[in-house]
Formats: structure tokens, sequence, C-alpha cells
């Protein structure tokens, strides 16, 4: 999937080219213990994908009167191989 730059981001605004990416990883927490534990969840995964690299991010917080969910969104595309 290609992602044009130059679009709005929640790192700022982007050169203009375009960013390849493999895929999308989306970190959601609603109850408050799942909200706690989500940095370490997202450091376990970066730890277990270390393949990857994260291209791009959107952190998302929305409430009503009962819940607070918080989600993070990883683009990402897969490290080239350094030839040796």
């Amino acid at each position: 999937m290609l992602v044009p730059r130059g679009a709005p981001s929640i790192t700022g605004w982007m050169e203009d080219s375009v960013v390849m990416i493999t895929g999308a990883k989306v970190f959601s927490a609603t109850r408050a213990k799942e909200r706690e534990e989500l940095g370490e969840t997202i450091t376990r995964w970066l730890k277990a994908n270390s393949q990857v690299e994260i291209v791009d991010k959107i952190v998302t917080q929305s409430s009503d009167r009962e819940f607070h969910c918080v989600t993070v969104t990883f683009f990402f595309r897969e490290r080239v191989a350094e030839a040796s």
C-alpha cells in the first residue's frame, strides 16, 4: 500500500514523497487496567516484531459518560535486509 506524504499526520506534515507500507497494527484499550498496560503491550509487540519499521502512527482518544478508549495505530513496513 502506498501512503502519500504531504498528508496530515499525528506527527505533523510530511515531505512530498510516497512511503510504502506493508501493514498496520491497532492497539485499543477501554478499561482502566488495559489503558495502564497499553505501553507495555505495545513495547512487547515492537520487540517481537523487530523486523518492521514504524512509518507513521495515530493516537486517538474517545470517551462517553462511562468509557474512555485509547487507540494507537501503527503503520509499518518490513525492514530491508542489509547486504553483508
